[in-house]
């Protein structure tokens, strides 16, 4: 390991050149903790702790790891950034954090500038000095919104993987999960007024093995949900890493969960709505929410226990996806486009989400939405996920809407890492690790305003073909590596990314994610263990159009 191999990089790191000795933590290491450094003090101890066995007691000196709060760092480089400093006489480590959060990220570069040993779950070398470079690092994030999306409504993961995933973002410095948390194959929350959302729409007879077009099926029944309390906890825990949890309730389309739960909520007029089960397959359904005031209190009840849970600003509620045919064909939906005065079908769309828009906005919250909802209209204050390209959020960014880069092309971690045929289930399209880490959320030509608009980027992982968390990690990992230094470290210049320098760093981060006991797929290819011989073969979908 070499003194920088810090991911994501940092916006400068200072290395101390040829001084004799080194810093180091040992059996004399304490901590000494100012004001509102208590949470990070914890995090130190239970998991610095529990991998070097240094009791790091209270404490100050020329051994501490010394914590602050620093109004200086604060206004140079903002409440999530900090200085990190093994340079300081008076202690061993110093980190400034310019706010509780910021202090946080520093203490993860700490862990990292450790050793991958430092990453372990228990110590393997008791009583040893844990050596550390000379160095002065400096840093901040270029971008606010630095997102994970979990799809956990095409396949569940449990609470205690949801958890897991959270540390693993923690050590990457990525600060929003983006829980999906409803779709046509499975409802995921509980929502106490209305106990057939889980009773019912939480559970599929069977499902789909790998992508829509496949001609396989696992039979076993699949489900799951979180409790209220399971996601307490998930916020809780979250909130412990300055990570926020943003919800995402589908409407009106991605529904079947919920109609199959409440067939009321359908289009009954043109459809068996209550034939409806939870569907066992993917690809866009065309069972969608009925524009009705009934279906409006409905979903208002669930976003009521929703905020109680999440208090996250942004709400997502869906909004993409959402085929039109039923409503054309409901003479109850034809007789509402006419009493709204809404034009069409399209304008029918915008009238839901322009009613959770006031909503939300009346509690206090923002509504988030993928880019569809820019059609029929955008609600004053709603932002936009940009999935279907860059087109979408660019328009958003234009209009003064607030933007998260996310499309399919560049950060759906969902398809596949590589070209050839041992790639587990070779969907979609080929993004590499270096594919990943070259992704620019701001696009060129985006004016100075509108870029101001970008609150971030996020990484998408949809489910469908990751039935358990070996699955996921093999998707996800290493690439959450290049994407979190795309959304956390500043550009020297647009386009300029060291990429042969990120890959090199990558040969110490590979021995982290190890030590971390993460899955990920191997430079080299998957393992005999990752590979799927009955889902092999050509990828089953081709590439979409690069927009």
């Amino acid at each position: 390991m070499t003194d920088t191999d810090l991911i994501p990089a940092p916006l400068t790191a200072r290395t101390g050149g040829d001084a004799p000795g080194r810093p180091s933590l040992d059996e004399r290491t304490t901590l000494d903790a100012g004001p509102g450094t208590e949470a990070t003090a914890r995090w130190l101890r239970s998991v610095l702790g529990a991998a070097t066995g240094l009791p790091l007691a209270d404490g100050a000196g020329p051994h501490a790891v010394r914590l602050r709060i620093s109004p200086e760092t604060a206004r140079e480089h903002g409440p999530e950034g900090y200085r990190l400093s093994t340079e300081d006489p008076e202690a061993a480590v110093t980190i400034d954090g310019g706010g509780p959060a910021g202090l946080f990220w520093g203490a993860q570069t700490l862990r990292q500038l450790l050793g991958p040993d430092a990453f372990r779950r228990a110590p393997v070398r008791p009583g040893a000095e844990w050596d550390l470079p000379r160095v002065t690092v400096a840093d901040r994030p270029r971008f606010g919104w630095r997102g994970l999306l979990l799809d956990v409504s095409r396949h569940f993961t449990a609470k205690e993987d949801v958890l897991r995933l959270l540390d693993l973002m923690a050590a990457h410095k990525l600060n929003v999960l983006h829980l999906h948390l409803t779709d046509d194959q499975g409802w995921r929350i509980e929502i106490e007024r209305y106990p057939r959302l889980t009773g019912v729409g939480a559970w599929r007879s069977r499902s789909k093995q790998g992508h829509r077009a496949s001609p396989l099926w696992d039979d076993t029944p699949h489900g799951g949900f979180y409790t209220r309390d399971d996601i307490r906890e998930i916020v809780a825990y979250a909130a412990e890493r300055h990570v926020t949890v943003v919800p995402e309730i589908d409407l009106p389309g991605h529904s079947q969960a919920a109609i199959a739960a409440y067939p009321w909520l359908g289009n009954a007029d043109v459809v068996d709505t209550a034939a409806l089960t939870v569907w066992d397959t993917w690809g866009v359904n065309p069972n969608v929410l009925a524009p009705t005031e009934e279906v409006l209190r409905f979903y208002e009840g669930v976003l009521e226990e929703v905020l109680e849970l999440f208090p996250s600003t942004f709400v997502h509620v869906g909004g993409d996806e959402c085929p039109k045919d039923q409503w054309k064909e409901s003479p109850a939906a034809q007789a509402r486009i006419a009493e709204l005065g809404v034009g069409d079908e399209d304008g029918l769309q915008s009238w839901f989400i322009r009613h959770f828009d006031r909503w939300l906005a009346d509690r206090g919250r923002r509504l988030i939405g993928w880019d569809e909802i820019l059609e029929g209209g955008l609600a004053e204050g709603a932002a936009v996920s940009s999935w279907r390209g860059y087109r979408g959020g660019i328009a958003a960014a234009e209009a003064g809407h607030d933007v998260v880069m996310c499309p399919e092309q560049q950060v759906y971690l969902d398809h596949r890492q590589d070209g050839g045929p041992d790639e587990p289930v070779p969907i979609g399209f080929v993004r590499t690790l270096s594919d990943v880490y070259r992704f620019e959320p701001v696009p060129p030509g985006l004016s100075e305003a509108a870029a101001r608009h970008v609150l971030g980027t996020q990484a998408n992982v949809w489910t469908e073909v990751m039935e358990n968390r070996d699955r996921v990690d093999y998707q996800v990992f290493p690439r959450l590596a290049a994407f979190a230094e795309v959304a956390w470290s500043a550009l020297p210049a647009p386009g300029d990314r060291d990429t042969e320098g990120f890959l090199r760093r990558m040969e110490t981060h590979y021995r982290r994610l190890d030590a971390l006991g993460v899955a990920y797929r191997p430079p080299a290819g998957p393992t005999p263990g990752q590979r799927r011989p009955g889902l092999l073969g050509r990828p089953i979908d081709g590439p979409p159009p690069i927009v």
